[in-house]
């Protein structure tokens, strides 16, 4: 059973308490309110151009891929972000290819390298897909090693990345369009979930001796994430009916294009036992567009324990974009029930990520409609106060602007960081309505006549950004 949740939005005044640069203000936030858990809404970073992957990085900050070809490093506690590396991959909103998935190296300490899939053309059509590596060298991503191609296309290009826990790289490939042809054909790596080690050598264990494919007869999966146990769990988008949350088992076939969903039918019952096809634990129809997902087990939020967070853009038959939760079992074996979040936001959920420390959990959304337009934003949803996590009253501070909403005049005040750099006001259709230097640590804004709506503010020094929304009323 579904179990849609009617949300009590609570409008609360956090004060946020600045440095020593930044005079004491207040701004309204949303709070949710979770079974009793308080979670307090940010708009973290607006404005990327269709964010697709975040995680949570070993150095603890939130990395974040953007489909045109960026990878952004972004600071939790303040929003503020830095560009570490562009690869200019895809240039325009009407394909599914471009940058994609990310996953970092386990040995970060001594190992700071970062796997990133990418179609290497201009447009979706065209473009061969790579897995690469690149290092890290503290600033930027540099010296970029090819480790595996695959075909490309403007549509089922998958790339979802994942380290096993024997030190392992699993990949998701999709089927890019060809209705299924590759994805029962072994000699193909599209259609799979392959299987590298960290040097993009074969593993010797793999089901099938020389080759990548580690299970086959998929479709175009685009979420991968671990259970406690190790388990792999993937989501998996159907064609117009059974978008798919698996297990995903070592040599195994999942069916598509001969089976959708649980296996059903004389014919898709023979093609099952004959091919030892994995049923979902899980399968939606109408498909609802399923994408990143993440397992859950924070003490900061109760509810959602034992869980996991399942991003929603939704299908074309059901609307309800959202970030769902499903319930596993206390073996992880099956899903016991699934409740909605978040649909009242209307924006396509693409990926998730959570905080290890306070378990708060960041949303990228990728606009109201398919392929994924703007506004693109990355949310954080912060628990409340709870033993071992602090409050956030005295975080996102080095940017603020007030009043929000606001009718006439709003205020600027920043960090000395900031100043020396330009400012952009750009509202949610992307169009930039008022620009300038920022020359001090806190100035006004005469927004009289520009048009009621949302607008979020873009502030940049060198390689700094720091983004911040609100609202004219």
């Amino acid at each position: 059973m579904i179990n849609t949740y009617t949300f009590r939005k609570l409008f609360v005044c956090i004060a946020l308490f600045a440095s020593a640069s930044l005079s004491n203000q207040s701004t309204a936030q949303d709070t949710w309110d979770i079974e009793g858990t308080i979670l307090t809404e940010y708009n973290l970073v607006t404005g990327l151009q269709v964010p697709w992957e975040i995680l949570w990085g070993p150095d603890d900050m939130i990395w974040a891929t953007t489909r045109p070809g960026d990878v952004v490093r972004i600071d939790p506690e303040t929003g503020s972000y830095t560009n570490v590396l562009d690869l200019n991959v895809y240039g325009g909103n009407g394909s599914e290819a471009g940058l994609l998935g990310m996953a970092m190296h386990p040995d970060w300490d001594n190992t700071p390298k970062v796997y990133l899939v990418y179609n290497s053309g201009t447009s979706g059509s065209n473009a061969i897909e790579k897995l690469s590596v690149f290092d890290w060298n503290g600033v930027a991503l540099v010296n970029e090693e090819v480790l595996l191609t695959v075909d490309g296309g403007g549509i089922h290009n998958g790339s979802r990345l994942l380290v096993l826990p024997d030190n392992t790289l699993l990949m998701t490939t999709g089927d890019t369009g060809d209705g299924g042809a590759s994805s029962q054909n072994l000699n193909s790596n599209n259609g799979k979930m392959l299987r590298l080690n960290l040097d993009g050598s074969v593993p010797s264990d793999n089901p099938w001796m020389g080759s990548y494919v580690y299970s086959w007869g998929h479709r175009n999966s685009q979420g991968l994430c671990l259970g406690p146990d190790g388990t792999i769990y993937s989501s998996e988008h159907g064609q117009s009916n059974w978008d798919e949350f698996n297990i995903i088992e070592a040599g195994r076939n999942y069916g598509w294009p001969e089976v959708e969903g649980a296996c059903g039918g004389a014919a898709e019952n023979a093609f099952c036992e004959e091919f030892n096809v994995r049923e979902p634990l899980r399968s939606w129809a109408p498909c609802i567009a399923v994408n990143g997902i993440e397992y859950y087990n924070h003490p900061a939020i109760p509810a959602w324990n034992n869980s996991i967070l399942l991003s929603v853009m939704g299908g074309f038959n059901d609307p309800n974009k959202r970030l769902s939760i499903l319930h596993l079992s206390e073996d992880g074996m099956s899903v016991e029930s699934e409740d909605q979040y978040f649909s009242e936001f209307n924006q396509r959920v693409r990926d998730i990520c959570v905080n290890p420390y306070s378990g708060a959990v960041y949303m990228a959304l990728n606009g109201p409609s398919y392929p994924g337009f703007g506004p693109n934003i990355i949310k954080e949803f912060r628990p409340g106060v709870i033993e071992g996590i602090g409050t956030i009253e005295s975080d996102h501070v080095d940017a603020l602007i007030y009043p929000n909403p606001a009718s006439d005049v709003v205020t600027i005040q920043v960090s000395e960081s900031l100043i020396g750099g330009t400012y952009q006001l750009i509202d949610y259709s992307g169009r930039t309505a008022v620009t300038g230097p920022i020359n001090s640590l806190a100035s006004q804004l005469n927004v009289t006549d520009l048009a009621r709506g949302s607008y979020y503010l873009f502030m940049q020094n060198n390689s700094q950004v720091i983004t911040r929304t609100f609202n004219l009323n």
